[in-house]
């Protein structure tokens, strides 16, 4: 299948949206008219990449290095992936399944939400012992100017848990707002850098839901930065922020096992959900991860990659607010807690 074909365009502008979740926002600045423009000039960029990153070997070994991912981690291929014409079965070879990834570009700017927390660890396993469906995120991040893969970018992930908590906050809007030991908390949360293939990923647990909100897992992109020795970053640029998302008869299967299902707020399904519809609206828009499940039952665990594009020569930066820090001695809420688009 050719690259260009498979590809899945995750645009992301939220401008005039009215969100179904309690708390203050900001609209985008990124408007229609950005994005319409993004998306033919991303066309066109991902038309050139396609090419170049078949060439250079680029893209096989993002297949070897999946299959090898998928051979470690699975007893067996049992689901295929969203909006994909793929059949697995048990004898699916990895190589196979791998080699379907299609390449996502994503429109800058995006929702960051309240709920970011400055200062968290580069670390490889972020699941901090919480219940849920274990995880294995694997992301290939190319940039769209050069088609060529980014190194040493650090790709921030952050999501609620299995019952819809965020750790590193306090706030009204997340959990029990009387909770102050939650500030010291990092379950979910992680930076990570690409190496010279532009890939990082993490150990992680399959986010839940919370009230107007489908299942997501939130991105950030910081380019230039500089390690510290207490493995967090300082300085440089954000080229992206986002979100991405899953299958809905994914999340229907997760929402039904421990202790997803001890949540008694309402689900909002990716066809319902603000983000996903902005986002989605464009048909060429499909900001979803490719998975496939572990094992037999759905409890064995996932694996999820994308591999996206990003535009490296734009910075974002005064769209990243922050509604906490983590330091030495735990996390500082800020006083602009809530003020994001969306969380």
């Amino acid at each position: 299948m050719h690259l260009l074909q498979a590809c899945k365009l995750a645009v992301i502008a939220t401008a005039g949206i009215a969100l179904a979740h309690p708390g203050a926002h900001e609209p985008s600045s990124y408007t229609s008219m950005n994005k319409r423009n993004f998306l033919h000039n991303a066309r066109s960029s991902l038309d050139k990449c396609a090419d170049k990153l078949e060439e250079r070997g680029i893209k096989a070994r993002a297949e070897a290095r999946r299959a090898a991912l998928l051979d470690k981690h699975r007893s067996a291929f049992v689901n295929t992936s969203r909006h994909s014409d793929l059949h697995v079965t048990l004898n699916t070879p990895a190589d196979e399944l791998s080699d379907k990834n299609p390449v996502c570009i994503l429109a800058p700017e995006g929702e960051i939400g309240p709920f970011w927390v400055k200062g968290e660890l580069i670390r490889y396993d972020i699941s901090d012992g919480e219940d849920g469906i274990p995880m294995y995120l694997d992301g290939q991040l190319i940039d769209i100017n050069t088609c060529e893969p980014i190194k040493d970018l650090y790709w921030d992930v952050w999501n609620c848990n299995a019952t819809g908590v965020y750790s590193g906050v306090q706030s009204s809007m997340n959990g029990n707002g009387d909770d102050d030991s939650n500030l010291d908390k990092t379950f979910l949360r992680g930076i990570r850098k690409t190496d010279e293939d532009g890939v990082a990923g993490f150990k992680t647990v399959f986010p839940g839901h919370y009230s107007g909100r489908t299942t997501h897992v939130h991105v950030v992109a910081h380019l230039n930065a500089t390690l510290l020795p207490n493995n967090t970053l300082t300085g440089g640029y954000v080229p992206h922020i986002g979100q991405l998302f899953f299958d809905q008869d994914l999340i229907s299967a997760v929402e039904t096992t421990y202790p997803y299902n001890t949540n008694t707020v309402a689900i909002t399904e990716n066809a319902n959900d603000h983000v996903v519809i902005v986002e989605t609206e464009d048909s060429n828009s499909d900001p979803f991860f490719q998975y496939s499940l572990l094992g037999d039952s759905i409890e064995d665990g996932i694996f999820a990659w994308v591999t996206l594009g990003v535009n490296s020569s734009v910075s974002h930066d005064s769209a990243v607010s922050y509604a906490a820090t983590l330091i030495s001695d735990g996390g500082v809420s800020i006083s602009n807690a809530g003020s994001g688009v969306s969380f």
